[in-house]
């Protein structure tokens, strides 16, 4: 009766078009009547404790870097780059798509911010080299959800304060399976390029090339910094949230030159805006995750599933599915707040690595990103590279294919995930 009135809530809110924010919230309040606890204080203070947490001071970090990054040139001179070592190849334009993809997803690790930039640079460069529009777009939005799995990763961020998990484990294991969803991606577009018969630019010769690495060095230093102080115990996530937005400041304004001081207001609000919408949503999602465990819905869901505690990979194949029914509908932030702490319990029980299912969880949930009739990444790419739903939609569903199956071996082989997280750690 508890998981009818919880999840009749939480959907109906949402059908009505209320935000996921005050749906949660309301959500939350609704579940106190029922158990007859409702407590004004108690709502006010779990928003609180939701939003006071150490470990989420990297996420207006991360934010602001990302929009460093993107005013201060280190995202543009990543894309030249990319063009002038790769768009020879037939269909490179796509591969400078995947590649960028990877290195940016090491640089903010917020799939909005990246495929907003990679859009706004390569869709049009695509168009004017006769490149398939549709094909071309539904790369760049699919190359944009692997901001969440390689770190930097807000996701992972929200995860671990979400279900008390080192955010750094989950950092380390997110690296391979984020190469390995590029890896996924070279191989479909290679397929995509020679059916499309996709146009061939001309070779760049090497002094173009030297002078656009030396261009574009200060900005691959970034990832370098990061992963490597975390790897080696230099600083934590929050800190080097704090390293990553110093430095993005420092190389936009001095090295660089393309941003000024007059337009740091501009950057400092927009990072503003942003992280008080993510914030808001984790406050509100903490009374929700307080009633849920009051409620004691985590306990009710190992019921229905014990059958298959004894079977971890088909309760792992069972997750998945339910996560990917659910990523249609929800953006992957409130999704990792509502369910995670609820299925972290189930999936301890059944002996399953909870670090390994982090990074499940979030690539599954990615991946609803590219889906309607939610599909966020979908929209970003809509509206910066002027394409249609109904195109992006028909552009985009080979890679969400693939995904699926890289998604699926890593259900059957855990150790691809576990394996290289435990010699990264």
């Amino acid at each position: 009766m508890t998981i009818a009135i919880f999840l009749g809530s939480l959907l109906g809110l949402m059908a009505i078009g209320m935000p996921i924010a005050f749906a949660l919230m309301l959500t939350g309040i609704v579940l106190m009547y029922h158990l007859d606890f409702f407590d004004a204080q108690l709502l006010a203070q779990n928003m609180l404790g939701g939003a006071d947490s150490f470990p989420l001071m990297a996420v207006p970090f991360f934010l602001l870097a990302g929009e460093l990054m993107n005013a201060g040139g280190l995202s543009k001179r990543i894309v030249d780059l990319a063009v002038t070592l790769f768009g020879h190849i037939r269909g490179g334009l796509g591969y400078v798509a995947i590649g960028t993809s990877v290195v940016l997803a090491s640089l903010s690790g917020s799939a909005i911010a990246d495929t907003a930039a990679i859009a706004a640079l390569l869709i049009p460069m695509m168009r004017n080299n006769g490149y398939n529009l549709e094909r071309s777009s539904g790369l760049i939005a699919a190359g944009g959800i692997i901001a969440p799995i390689i770190p930097p990763s807000m996701s992972f961020i929200i995860y671990g304060v979400a279900t008390n998990l080192s955010i750094t484990k989950l950092f380390m294991a997110g690296i391979v399976p984020g190469l390995l969803m590029g890896v996924t991606l070279v191989l479909v577009w290679s397929l995509v390029a020679r059916k499309e018969n996709v146009p061939v630019q001309p070779r760049q010769p090497l002094s173009v090339r030297l002078r656009a690495l030396a261009r574009s060095i200060w900005a691959l230093f970034l990832p370098v910094i990061i992963i490597g102080g975390l790897r080696f115990g230099v600083f934590t996530p929050t800190e080097a949230a704090v390293v990553a937005a110093v430095y993005a400041l420092f190389v936009g304004l001095f090295i660089y030159r393309e941003i000024g001081l007059s337009d740091l207001p501009r950057l400092f609000i927009a990072a503003a805006k942003t992280t008080a919408v993510v914030m808001f949503l984790v406050a509100a999602a903490m009374v929700t995750a307080y009633m849920i465990t009051l409620a004691e819905l985590p306990g009710q869901v190992i019921s229905v599933l014990e059958p298959m505690l004894d079977h971890p990979k088909w309760l792992m194949a069972a997750i998945v599915i339910l996560l990917t029914l659910v990523g249609t509908a929800m953006d992957l932030t409130p999704t990792i707040l509502i369910l995670g702490p609820v299925l972290v319990p189930l999936i301890t029980k059944a002996g399953i690595d909870p670090v390994y299912f982090g990074v499940m969880f979030v690539m599954v949930g990615a991946v609803g990103l590219l889906t309607p009739p939610v599909g966020t990444v979908l929209n970003v790419v809509c509206g910066v590279g002027r394409v249609s739903m109904e195109g992006i939609i028909r552009g985009v569903w080979p890679y969400v294919v693939a995904y699926t199956a890289l998604i699926g071996l890593f259900v059957i082989f855990p150790e691809i995930i576990t394996v290289p997280a435990s010699l990264l750690h």
